[in-house]
């Protein structure tokens, strides 16, 4: 069903194949409107569309679940919107609780196996269009949450088809791997865009008060001092280790019933090679896609002067093969 991944040439190293995109395409270039959604707990979930949705069993929809501190800009998901736009698929991205520089209303937030906003987001799709195919792509945190979902909810899933890309699959090992080497300029970025983040949401002194010391450096040198101060507290669990535990989707690939595919990189340096599953590890309905090279959300094949996107060309192209070829066709 796919092309193997061959890097681009002068993009054969993990650190160009993860860069590469941001700076190649930096600016998002695809309009979309929003919507907001009340949850049940009181807080708020952004819907980004391109264009308004409609309920038409003959034109799937795609729901794009970001990575940490993405986007609907972030340059990953507007290609992908680019690609499914073009096969005429639906398309819409939520963002996770205060992304997408809006802060939340609540003291939590999101984390890596926050399964319960994409599942009620899903529902509510659902009914609000009876009649379509629903589908799933997940990058990196939004693909561990993503294939977390699948694995609860087994043969009962909405969904009918879903990519999970370059997904730390257990956060343990993970959490390790991106505090070494150069992978720690990665978690310095992303600790420094958390505290942004927080920052903007502190400035309100009610919520500063819910909230851990935001301007404490210690807390934010690493991923899993990170964890243990805001993110295990905030959400309910007993400590960084059982957040890591049930956060982590691996354990349970063997439950999802949904036709799903995983695509991961073993020079990614965000994601232990470790962490990365084995056909034994899965279900029948999961493929594996996993190369040597390619990074994290990488994939830029082609040659450096004309790089392409295999990522937009693969996951289009299982999505279509689940229902059987263009989209243009009903599933029954």
């Amino acid at each position: 069903m796919t092309e193997k991944f061959s890097p681009a040439a002068g993009l054969g190293n993990c650190h160009l194949q993860t860069v590469f995109g941001r700076f190649h395409r930096p600016s998002p270039w695809i309009g979309t409107d929003c919507r907001w959604y009340e949850t049940p707990d009181g807080d708020c979930l952004a819907l980004h569309a391109p264009h308004l949705l409609e309920d038409d069993p003959s034109s799937p929809l795609v729901l794009v679940l970001h990575g940490l501190e993405g986007s609907v800009a972030s340059p990953y998901v507007q290609g992908l919107m680019a690609s499914l736009l073009e096969r005429q698929f639906q398309v819409a991205v939520m963002h996770f609780r205060g992304c997408g520089g809006i802060p939340n209303r609540l003291p939590r937030a999101y984390h890596s196996g926050d399964s319960e906003d994409p599942r009620w987001l899903v529902d509510q799709l659902q009914e609000a269009f009876p009649s379509t195919p629903i589908m799933v792509v997940g990058y990196s945190l939004g693909g561990n949450v993503l294939l977390k979902m699948l694995g609860e909810d087994g043969a009962c899933s909405r969904i009918v088809a879903a990519v999970a890309v370059s997904s730390p699959m257990d956060l343990h090992a993970c959490s390790r791997r991106i505090n070494t080497g150069l992978s720690k300029l990665y978690q310095r970025h992303l600790l420094g865009c958390l505290r942004m983040t927080l920052r903007q949401k502190a400035a309100d002194p009610g919520m500063a008060a819910a909230l851990p010391n935001v301007d404490d450096g210690a807390s934010f040198v690493n991923f899993r001092r990170f964890d243990h101060v805001f993110t295990a507290p905030l959400h309910g669990f007993r400590s960084v280790d059982d957040y890591y535990t049930q956060a982590s989707s691996k354990p349970l690939l063997r439950d999802i019933r949904v036709p799903t595919l995983i695509i991961n990189a073993i020079d990614d340096p965000f994601v232990c090679p470790s962490a990365i599953p084995s056909q034994r590890e899965v279900s029948s309905a999961v493929r594996l896609e996993v190369s040597e090279r390619g990074g994290h959300v990488g994939f830029v094949s082609g040659s450096l002067w004309q790089p392409t996107y295999w990522l937009e060309e693969t996951i289009p192209r299982f999505l279509c093969s689940v229902i059987g070829g263009n989209p243009r066709v009903r599933l029954r």
